[in-house]
């Protein structure tokens, strides 16, 4: 057992608050080590007596351990259970976990400190009762002279320590220094873990610059928490640019009023802002060979029918992709005269394919919001302030719900919204830079896993989203429930990632192995979270964090309460003309 002198005051020594702390002190013994001969002093009291009450100063000021050998990224230590035990009663809710698994400790190095996170902690079967952990190093900071607190705290590690250095609780003192912000702007969204009263911030051009992705199992608070720290993005940049993509209507009770809400009854998209690629996407059916005979053919068609416009004979020569509005029925009519003047040979099968399915869009009312006669007037320009919130008008984030989308063509949707953020990025380089955050919810849908991709478009564009638009002022929010069915390369460019309890082990091993700090003994605490609660780690914080989330008002929380079976259950009455209405919304496909 290592001695701490933590015994009878007969057996310890006078000491003043710089004995117990400072670099002078004696340096304590390793667990197993021989004792050197003593004096005889009074039988110390057995384990199991009661020890002599310490004021919280003694807890924060006396070491807990030792350290017993130094790696690289981290340490081994002993720790005195006796020490331990003293500091669960400690009133300062950080030094009552010191020690314990997920918690800080701090380690002296000449007149400075070493932070650490407790990783594990295992019996010492040698030493007969002394306890072993490893300590994961996060940052360090210099020593305040009159208090022994840390202060001037950095990420990273210049100094390691040696094997025999002291270890001591890291007190709410300390927290609070390690975690105060440092000038730069920031957002609070809640309370550092064991702390009561330390914010937690996140640091808005860091998480916004390198992209942040936000985990978590089905029920654990992951889309409240997601509102609240768009709320908190948009309540400190009111003039911001914000785009979410909701695949479940669940944002727009959250962001009634402060943004501006989008669905299939007035986003008003048009056909002819897709390019190629989304096209093929929507009018091809084929597969194999047939498909690239059906993308000839649709190319040549598209061009025609973009040249056939005023604006294209203006700006010369266009390309298939070029945003040029265009006619539905100019479309069908070029494929129709292509078929008309094939040999009898040639088989007519793959342009009446093509317009079969055009006639199938203009005709189906699901597809109105894209596929309607009137979107072919020139609203580019009208468009993209709408939907980029250019001017906000004190309203920065659009909320587009495409709950009411048709599946077949919803990622193609997502996929248009998606590249117009990129493109615009891209060709607003000569002007002051705009910056666009696009969030997007249920992103396992959009960037699948190599295993699930089939190649989409909008795999294509978020993956380059990830890779390139930090260059040009896009940032990526992906909020997803299975991150391991996530592409990894999307994920691993995402520079903050804050992890809520997740389930599946596979879920929780990707993650381990996405996250850009190594403090695992924060990792391995994922799948014991509560609601409400996550780990973050990345460039958005100064150290990674255990954060419990704010609550929001209910005035700006998501649609996404689980509803009660029990109370909803035992209400009754009124249930025939419920389902009245709902079959004469569904079969007029209205909402």
């Amino acid at each position: 057992m290592t001695d701490l002198g933590h015994g009878s005051p007969a057996r310890r020594r006078p000491s003043t608050h710089a004995d117990a702390g400072s670099p002078t002190a004696a340096p304590l013994r390793a667990v197993g080590q021989a004792q050197p001969a003593a004096p005889q002093r009074p039988a110390s009291p057995p384990p199991d007596s009661p020890r002599p009450a310490r004021c919280a100063d003694d807890n924060a000021a006396l070491p807990i351990g030792v350290v017993t050998e130094v790696a690289g990224a981290g340490a081994q230590v002993a720790l005195d259970i006796g020490r331990l035990n003293q500091c669960m009663s400690d009133e300062d809710p950080s030094v009552a976990l010191a020690g314990q698994v997920g918690s800080q400790i701090k380690i002296r190095i000449g007149n400075a400190w070493l932070l650490a996170s407790v990783r594990n902690q295992r019996q010492d079967r040698r030493s007969g009762g002394g306890i072993l952990a490893d300590v994961d190093f996060l940052g360090e900071g210099t020593e305040e002279k009159l208090t022994g607190r840390v202060r001037g705290f950095r990420r990273g590690v210049t100094r390691f320590p040696v094997p025999g250095a002291k270890i001591y609780p890291a007190s709410t003192a300390d927290l609070r220094q390690i975690y105060s912000s440092d000038g730069r702007a920031s957002i609070e969204i809640g309370t550092v873990y064991p702390t009561r009263d330390i914010r937690a911030g996140l640091y808005v051009d860091a998480l916004l610059g390198k992209h942040f992705a936000l985990l978590g199992s089905t029920g654990t608070g992951k889309s409240t928490a997601a509102a609240l720290i768009l709320h908190r993005i948009c309540e400190s940049a009111p003039d911001g640019h914000v785009v979410m993509i909701d695949p479940h209507g669940e944002y727009a009770a959250a962001f009634g009023q402060g943004g501006l809400i989008l669905d299939v009854s007035n986003l008003q998209l048009p056909y002819w802002l897709m390019n190629f690629e989304e096209h093929c996407e929507a009018l091809l059916t084929s597969s194999g060979n047939e498909r690239q005979v059906d993308m000839d053919i649709l190319a040549k068609c598209l061009l025609a029918a973009r040249s056939k416009n005023r604006m294209a004979e203006a700006m010369g020569k266009i390309t298939v992709d070029s945003p040029i509005p265009y006619l539905l029925s100019d479309l069908a009519a070029e494929l129709q005269n292509e078929m008309g003047r094939l040999d009898k040979a040639t088989s007519s099968a793959p342009y009446m394919r093509i317009k079969t399915k055009l006639e199938e869009l203009r005709g189906d009312p699901r597809y109105q919001f894209m596929f309607s006669g009137m979107l072919v007037g020139d609203t580019m320009a009208e468009f993209i302030g709408k939907i980029f919130r250019m001017p906000g008008e004190g309203k920065p984030i659009s909320i587009i719900d495409v709950s009411g989308v048709p599946s077949d063509i919803t990622a193609t949707v997502v996929a248009v919204l998606s590249r117009l953020v990129f493109d615009f990025a891209i060709w607003a380089r000569d002007e002051e830079t705009r910056p666009i955050l696009l969030v997007c919810e249920e992103a396992h849908r959009y960037v699948p896993s190599e295993a699930n991709a089939e190649g989409s478009s909008v795999g294509n564009i978020l993956g380059r989203i990830a890779k390139e638009g930090r260059k040009y002022g896009i940032s990526l929010g992906l909020i997803t429930q299975r991150p391991s069915d996530l592409a990894e390369g999307v994920l691993s460019q995402c520079g903050t990632i804050l992890s809520m309890r997740l389930n599946n082990e596979r879920d929780q091993a990707f993650v381990k192995a996405a996250m850009p700090e190594g403090a695992r003994g924060f990792l391995d605490s994922i799948p014991a979270l509560r609601n409400r609660e996550c780990i973050i780690c990345g460039e958005g914080v100064a150290i990674p964090m255990r954060v419990n989330f704010d609550a929001l008002e209910d005035a700006k929380r998501p649609a996404s309460e689980d509803p009660s079976f029990v109370e909803l259950w035992r209400r009754g009455g009124g249930e025939d003309e419920v389902v009245e209405r709902v079959v004469r919304r569904w079969r007029s496909q209205g909402r």
